[in-house]
């Protein structure tokens, strides 16, 4: 899905979004051990911050990190809350930064109304910034047979196999480190994690 539409959408709902998850205490406890274990001591880039509370988690325990989102309104909430972490308007698919100069990616269900067949170049911008060895965090919807769209309440979103983002993620040049599944409850879509490493 293009840019803007995904700008659209989440410009046009940016306070609701901001109420239900803009706050590091809506994250779980079991997401953020698996994204610390991973990407500590960092710096880190986390790519689609939203309103910035996985930036600011990381900070507070000690992993510089700096946020990037396509929403203006979220990067103005950011900024204005947390105003001792940097915060970048931008896109995930360009990054304004230097090759091999990141050791640490974190896209937290950032990617997921990203088309599947745009993925394999995100991927490969992804690596490109990554420092030899360094690492990325993925957070998605997960799915059991298929790549599939399913109609998420911002816009049209896409879950993967666990399996498949990993031969997906593989052939861009990534190592599979780990990987965490939460299973559906009540309201709750199963969704996933996966921790890989440039190769």
């Amino acid at each position: 899905m293009p840019d803007n539409t995904v700008q659209a959408a989440y410009t046009a709902i940016h306070d609701v979004y901001i109420d239900l998850f803009g706050s590091p205490t809506d994250l779980p406890p079991e997401d953020t051990a698996f994204a610390l274990t991973h990407l500590a001591p960092g710096p880190v880039l986390d790519l689609g911050c939203g309103p910035g509370h996985f930036t600011k988690f990381l900070t507070d325990v000690g992993i510089p990190t700096t946020g990037i989102d396509l929403v203006p309104e979220f990067i103005t909430h950011a900024r204005s809350n947390y105003p001792d972490i940097a915060f970048e308007l931008g896109s995930i698919r360009t990054l304004d930064t230097p090759a091999e100069s990141v050791p640490g990616l974190l896209a937290w269900f950032s990617l997921i109304h990203m088309d599947p067949a745009d993925l394999p170049t995100v991927l490969a911008e992804f690596h490109r910034v990554l420092t030899p060895g360094g690492r990325l965090v993925i957070g998605f919807f997960e799915s059991t047979d298929a790549v599939e769209p399913f109609p998420h309440k911002v816009t049209t979103a896409y879950r993967w196999p666990t399996d498949r983002l990993a031969e997906t993620l593989h052939t861009a040049g990534f190592t599979e480190l780990a990987r965490l599944h939460h299973p559906a409850s009540g309201d709750t879509r199963p969704h996933a994690a996966l921790a890989v490493i440039k190769a």
